[in-house]
């Protein structure tokens, strides 16, 4: 039986003898999520989701990842961990928790910038992360469990291995990347954009992150180039076109992680849906013209 959220608070002995208020957190689809009030001071508990191996979270890695994410100042403090459990109480970030039309708005490419570079100058995390590598586990998962995928999937793992190969002849050293940056997974404290939920987080070349961002927020090409500049500090037609073939990347791997979340999963959501979205829009790419663009410009020798 997993963990319920009274047990979590009878664990934490100096919660013993206060005043807690639990109140329910909605929107994350892997895990439950609580806001806790401890005598007035706020919290949030974050309990794992059922059968999430099969997803490839490795809680040992988070915790660790999400401790020295918090040494940069960019992320929630961890004020507990429950290892038995693989609970984390963490830090209540005051600040509004952003939207894809939030991030959308002028000067924020700018202010992620600002972000990620705080975070990808943190120490190393625990383990290392690699989406290539990641669609290669979860198609195991996918035979082993017998679990339904877009029926042309396959035909084109030929292409994915065109992609691992252009990115990994500029391929920048690894930094420590969240690589699951979402528009909910930054809160704005009114300071600096807050980066919260490490369950993929690992040591990445940082154009994964940024064109992985770039893809959940929906961007724009004229936003994906203003992120890159604002991170690079220049304009890079190289860097640039491997966060394009990563942020498909992105796509094509997290099509497969809403088919084993559509197997596995307890929550009432589509996954499906979930899933097919992701896939029907790596195809518009996959089929176009625009790939092979960036394939000849990630290659590019100056």
């Amino acid at each position: 039986m997993p963990v319920t959220i009274d047990q979590v608070v009878r664990e934490i002995h100096d919660w013993q003898g206060r005043m807690v208020e639990i109140e329910p957190l909605a929107g994350g689809l892997t895990n439950t999520n609580y806001r806790l009030s401890v005598e007035g001071q706020p919290c949030i508990v974050r309990i794992p989701g059922a059968s999430t191996e099969l997803l490839a979270v490795d809680r040992p890695n988070e915790i660790y990842n999400s401790k020295a994410a918090a040494e940069t100042g960019v992320a929630p403090k961890v004020l507990y961990e429950l290892p038995l459990y693989d609970v984390m109480v963490l830090e209540f970030i005051d600040g509004a928790t952003m939207s894809i039309m939030s991030l959308q708005a002028l000067g924020m490419p700018e202010r992620i910038a600002r972000s990620l570079r705080l975070l990808h100058a943190g120490r190393s995390f625990l383990k290392d992360f690699d989406m290539f590598r990641l669609v290669e586990f979860y198609l195991e998962i996918v035979d082993r469990h017998q679990v339904r995928i877009p029926s042309d999937y396959r035909d084109f793992l030929p292409v994915v291995a065109r992609i691992e190969a252009a990115v990994r002849i500029h391929a920048l050293p690894t930094v420590p990347c969240n690589n699951d940056l979402l528009a909910e997974n930054y809160i704005d404290d009114g300071q600096l954009l807050r980066l919260i939920d490490f369950e993929y987080s690992g040591n990445n070349d940082p154009c994964f992150e940024l064109g992985n961002t770039c893809q959940e927020l929906q961007y724009s090409d004229d936003q994906y180039a203003e992120l890159s500049a604002a991170y690079f500090g220049q304009a890079d037609t190289v860097q640039l076109a491997r966060m394009r073939l990563f942020a498909l990347m992105s796509d094509i791997g997290w099509t497969l992680w809403g088919a084993i979340q559509n197997k596995i999963s307890k929550l009432e959501y589509d996954f499906w849906d979930y899933a097919t979205t992701r896939w029907k829009r790596a195809l518009v790419v996959l089929t176009s013209g625009r790939l092979e663009t960036w394939l000849m410009e990630a290659q590019r020798r100056d």
